[in-house]
């Protein structure tokens, strides 16, 4: 089965992209009959030498998106993960020489295809009297054995295609171009690792991976890499890739070492969530500057992708303060991120949080038969929602994102971590002030806002009394504060209705001689009624209002997570 992909059609869609992106941006137009994308100033250019790049298309945003000021004059395209035509790419050196330009230097990362082709077009123009020079970028750490293939070009090109710009935009001529060129390409290295493969439009996947298999070493072509490794942490492959991108056995290996400067690239293959690369990008800093490797720049995003392929590549560039000048040199390349020119490495990454305002202790606050039993009850809350966890995951997931259960576990676990600090505080309004803070900061989510809200609100009433009507007071505070803040009703198919019920039965404590567990009991009888009868409700807030009700059969698991809390306190004090 091939994969879904959004185009318009599998034989125009590289066509189509190359149309979209330059649609999008003014700086950029097409020559007309080619797949190739120009800067609009081409004028501007005259008396300097110009840059071509190209390739098959899939590797979005390279290279059309390196196209601007400082960077590329233009690109060439493929269809995808195929070589450009040479008509297309002589189209390309004709055009920019008629712009005026002294001479163009083409780069080509090392594939056969774009050799031949791009060597092809450049002996055509040579014989029109076109000055044209190549570059062939093989920055692959991957083999350790080179072939007669020698290095794949991977995104370390991007990082030529930066200084070749800079360079060509200061004036330098092509000769010294290519010379700094070629000299800066012998000191880059890039390894890959993926999750899984990419499937090109109209096809299917081009390998197969196990749950438990990593593909290291990889193109980006979806060709399978050197070896397959078993799934690990972030850290854990992190480390595996620098090792083997680093050893100096590895006959493709990049020369870092302790006290070497670098420009660090983190690319996203295309699949890969912003969250991971964020952990990936964490676990590279870490290990380099362990290993007494100084990171002069890091570049975290997509720059070279293989259409949508979950996995990174790791780019390491050695780097002088020269290079570093032509790495931070402007350019208006809409793919080149804005990256300040200050050092990775020595700088200040945490500011010391303010402290928290000192709160007057009552004299009861802590210790004494009050605490103790706030502690038990505290427990069996804990024990309790530790214990529904899948239960109310598996209810979640009929509304999105499954994660009710993993929540209110995140602040079962929390809770524990803080009493074995030392017993809670004994005053009421001391303790729900501390919970308040406590799952503001640990539960997440908006379960730990509602939370916090309730607890916060609810410990103001009883910070001049706790008496039963002084609690029932807290019910209606914290109630309160829920709705205004959380937009939900009563019926609304939320926790709030399962709350709610167990409210309106603690009116009864402002009644005189009022009972508490008697009380108490009928609250939470009717809170897990209302949880359970939230099965037949449409939702009217949070995430389920936006799902279909006759996908909702089962009762709401913030609704069955408040009633199964008032249970555990109810228990708690019948014993």
């Amino acid at each position: 089965m091939t994969s879904k992909k959004l185009v318009n059609s599998v034989a125009g869609c590289a066509d189509d992209a190359l149309a979209g992106l330059v649609a999008c941006n003014p700086n950029l137009q097409l020559l007309q009959g080619h797949r190739v994308a120009l800067r609009s100033d081409l004028d501007s250019l005259k008396g300097r030498v110009a840059l071509l790049s190209g390739g098959g298309s899939g590797h979005e945003p390279a290279h059309a998106g390196f196209i601007g000021k400082g960077m590329l004059t233009g690109v060439v395209a493929g269809a995808v993960f195929t070589s450009p035509a040479v008509g297309s790419i002589l189209a390309a050196i004709r055009a920019v020489a008629q712009a005026g330009t002294v001479g163009t230097l083409l780069i080509v990362k090392n594939y056969t295809g774009d050799r031949l082709n791009f060597g092809l077009a450049r002996e055509q123009a040579q014989t029109e009297g076109i000055p044209v020079e190549m570059v062939v970028i093989g920055d692959d750490s991957a083999f350790t054995v080179l072939k007669k293939a020698g290095r794949r070009g991977l995104c370390g090109t991007v990082l030529i295609h930066k200084v070749a710009g800079a360079l060509a935009e200061a004036g330098v001529g092509l000769e010294e171009i290519t010379k700094q060129v070629n000299m800066v390409a012998k000191a880059i290295g890039t390894l890959g690792v993926s999750l899984s493969s990419c499937s090109v439009p109209g096809s299917k996947p081009t390998f197969e991976l196990s749950a438990d298999e990593v593909e290291l070493g990889l193109g980006i072509h979806g060709e399978a890499g050197v070896r397959r490794i078993k799934m690990a942490t972030a850290d854990e492959i992190v480390k595996l890739m620098l090792d083997h991108m680093t050893d100096t056995t590895n006959a493709s290996h990049v020369p870092v070492q302790p006290g070497s400067s670098v420009v660090m690239m983190v690319n996203n293959l295309g699949g890969l969530s912003f969250l991971e690369l964020g952990i990936i990008a964490d676990a590279a800093v870490r290990s380099l500057e362990g290993r007494g490797v100084k990171i002069a720049r890091a570049l975290v995003g997509t720059f070279m992708s293989a259409l949508e392929m979950p996995g990174i590549s790791l780019t390491l560039l050695l780097v002088d303060e020269p290079l570093l000048k032509l790495i931070d040199a402007e350019t208006t390349a809409v793919a080149w991120p804005n990256v300040a020119a200050v050092s990775i490495t020595g700088r200040k990454r945490n500011r010391v949080a303010p402290a928290e305002p000192q709160e007057a202790l009552d004299s009861t606050a802590v210790g004494g038969s009050a605490s103790k039993r706030m502690a038990l009850v505290l427990e069996r809350v804990c024990s309790t929602l530790l214990g529904l966890e899948e239960q109310l995951n598996a209810l979640d997931r009929a509304a999105g994102d499954g994660d009710c259960g993993t929540t209110h576990s995140r602040a079962a676990r929390a809770i524990r971590e803080w009493l074995k600090e030392g017993p809670p505080p004994a005053s009421p309004a001391q303790l729900l002030s501390k919970l308040s803070v406590l799952l503001l900061e640990k539960m997440g989510g908006s379960s730990g806002a509602l939370y916090g809200l309730f607890l916060t609100a609810a410990a103001q009433p009883l910070k001049v009394k706790t008496s039963l009507p002084a609690w029932s007071a807290a019910m209606d505070a914290g109630l309160e504060a829920m709705q205004k803040y959380g937009k939900a009703a009563p019926g609304d198919r939320t926790m709030l209705d399962s709350l709610w019920a167990a409210g309106q039965e603690l009116q009864a404590w402002k009644s005189p001689g009022a009972d508490l567990l008697q009380v108490l009991t009928k609250a939470v009888k009717s809170a897990e009624a209302a949880a359970e009868a939230t099965k037949n409700m449409e939702a009217g807030a949070g995430r389920a209002s936006y799902i279909s009700s006759a996908r909702l059969e089962q009762p709401d698991p913030g609704a069955v997570a408040a009633a199964a809390i008032l249970r555990a306190i109810l228990e708690v004090l019948q014993s």
